[in-house]
């Protein structure tokens, strides 16, 4: 498998309907710019959608890719070392930020279990069935994922977006739920930066204390060395320094930017996935919004490279695709006046001078 395939197969949003979205902006009856960015995500998703006026955003789900990460063994995380299926736990049992917002604004939840430290009888077979291994290799000493494991679960993230595309889901909150996860992802974003580990390196959702700190950016420093020998190779790349949840998602991502299925990023995880994604295919970003600012330097970086502007600032840190899902009313906001607000009447002197010059009543003879 070679992820720069997708740079073929991934088309931008049509240019001709966002035009054709913006012209039909300049006749409502609101006035143009004052909307603010609203107007922007309504062209944006008309554009998505080839359809002007845009259509409503009906079937939103969100997908958290849950895996477990060796490297929390180094005691880099705010929670203990191969806990991940908690976090899964409490989100079906509606018990999490994510399941409280989900629930609220009446959005399903899919789970995806890529590779998570737990035994499958804890968890329900719909959420466990897909997984490619137990955990993660831990990335300071040795690799995430063999070859084989990276391609099954970049191919597992391709299944999964195909499956929501098919069943008709018109935008996709992404998430993840792992422990460790994002020193995995900022080591990928560092290393495709070209950053030292210290500018990448923050606290994560659970909040470290900063002795954890430091050894979270020696731990990322270490899996640096590893990652900068393959970075010619995506694939590679992630099996090096990713793992089995990170691999799964960068798939998801590519695939839904084939199916044209817009996607709203949530914290560092998925844009790290997003970063080795649009080095395989440049395109790919354009299918994509940023929905948070998580207060993870190494998320700020990766989206500064990818010319993605976060939707919100609220200073969330859970994680598990909460703030992302945050963001969602507002694009439903902005499908909604975008399709919904009248166009203004046409002008008096323009009607005047479209009417046919039999109509017009005889000219006043002079002297």
């Amino acid at each position: 498998m070679n992820l720069d395939d997708f740079s073929d197969l991934i088309e931008r949003p049509d240019g001709g309907v966002r035009r054709d979205a913006e012209e039909r902006r300049e006749r409502l009856t609101v006035p143009v710019g004052a909307l603010g960015r609203l107007d922007e995500l309504g062209e944006w998703l008309s554009a998505a959608q080839q359809s002007v006026p845009v259509k409503a955003i009906e079937q939103p789900r969100v997908v958290l890719f849950a895996g477990d990460h060796g490297v929390a063994e180094l005691e880099v995380s705010g929670r203990a070392a191969g806990t991940a299926h908690e976090l899964v736990r409490a989100a079906l049992d509606g018990a999490s930020p994510v399941a409280v917002l989900a629930r609220r604004f009446s959005v399903p939840v899919r789970i995806v279990d890529a590779g998570l430290d737990c035994d499958p009888e804890l968890l329900p077979d719909a959420v466990v069935r897909h997984r490619v291994r137990r955990g993660s290799g831990r990335i300071d000493v040795e690799d995430a994922l063999t070859p084989e494991e990276a391609e099954e679960a970049v191919r597992l993230g391709m299944r999964i977006a195909d499956e929501e595309a098919d069943s008709g889901t018109d935008l996709v909150v992404l998430g993840d739920l792992s422990v460790g996860g994002t020193t995995a992802a900022s080591t990928l974003i560092a290393a495709l930066c070209g950053t030292d580990a210290s500018v990448v390196t923050g606290r994560g959702g659970a909040g470290i204390d900063d002795l954890a700190w430091m050894r979270k950016c020696a731990a990322i420093r270490d899996a640096l060395r590893r990652a900068r020998p393959v970075l010619g190779d995506q694939l590679e790349l992630l099996a090096a320094v990713g793992g089995a949840d990170l691999a799964a998602m960068t798939g998801f991502l590519l695939q839904s930017a084939v199916r044209r299925m817009p996607v709203v990023l949530d914290g560092v995880v998925s844009a790290a996935c997003a970063l080795v994604a649009q080095r395989a295919a440049f395109r790919a970003p354009d299918w994509w919004l940023a929905g948070q600012v998580s207060g993870e330097p190494a998320q700020l970086k990766a989206l500064d490279r990818m010319a993605l502007t976060p939707l919100l600032d609220h200073g969330v840190t859970v994680g598990e695709g909460s703030g992302a899902l945050l963001a969602l009313p507002l694009v439903q906001a902005a499908a909604a006046l975008a399709a919904e607000l009248p166009e203004r009447a046409p002008d008096a002197a323009v009607a005047d001078a479209e009417e046919p010059p039999g109509d017009a009543e005889p000219a006043e003879a002079t002297a």
